[in-house]
Parts: C-alpha cells; sequence; structure tokens
C-alpha cells in the first residue's frame, strides 16, 4: 500500500493506492449545501438534507462531484456513514485537482 499526505491550509489529503482520501466535518440541514472551511484539520461542508437514510452523505458526494467535475461514482463514504465526521475516497483525480478545487471553493 503506497500513501502520500499533502495539505491544504490544515486539511491533510492522503492518497493511498491510487485514491485521494479526504477528512470531512458535515453539517446537515443546512439552509444551503456548501463547503465552508476548515474545522479541526477537516474540509467542513454544510448540506441541506438531513441526516437520515443516507440523504446527506449523497448530497456530499453530488456536492463533491460537482465541484470537481468528476462522476459521483468516482467519490465514496469510507467511513463514517452514520457520523458527522467522515473520510471520503475519490479515484479518478489527483491531490492537486482536490486542493485546487477546495481552496477555490471554500468561503
Amino acid at each position: 500500500m503506497h500513501s502520500n499526505r499533502y495539505t491544504i491550509g490544515v486539511i491533510e489529503l492522503t492518497v493511498e493506492d491510487g485514491a485521494v482520501l479526504v477528512p470531512i466535518k458535515v453539517v446537515p440541514g443546512a439552509s444551503r449545501t456548501r463547503i465552508i472551511g476548515e474545522w479541526d484539520g477537516r474540509l467542513k461542508v454544510a448540506v441541506a438534507a438531513p441526516p437520515e437514510k443516507g440523504k446527506a452523505n449523497k448530497a456530499l458526494v453530488a456536492l463533491l462531484a460537482t465541484t470537481l467535475g468528476i462522476s459521483r461514482r468516482d467519490i465514496e463514504v469510507v467511513a463514517g456513514h452514520t457520523n458527522p465526521l467522515k473520510t471520503i475516497r475519490i479515484v479518478r483525480t489527483e491531490a492537486d485537482t482536490v486542493r485546487a478545487a477546495i481552496g477555490s471553493e471554500r468561503s
């Protein structure tokens, strides 16, 4: 298993087996879905969807797919399915692409 780490501000991305792992803090039930910054070393994302039946996870994946310009199939929640602290695995993209997209979207 090959792993590299990259930092966006204080958000640490990990590249593992060709995929980019992103630590995320999700705030469900927000007024709108958007990337809102950094929280405790994680990307902080607000989603308008409620935290029930995977709706918030689906909204998170949709936002990231749109932000990165990739398919939703290339993004997977790999840890924290029922927790606001999640790890997202993104395939078919580079850490630099994720870093640039996240950096330009943070408000």
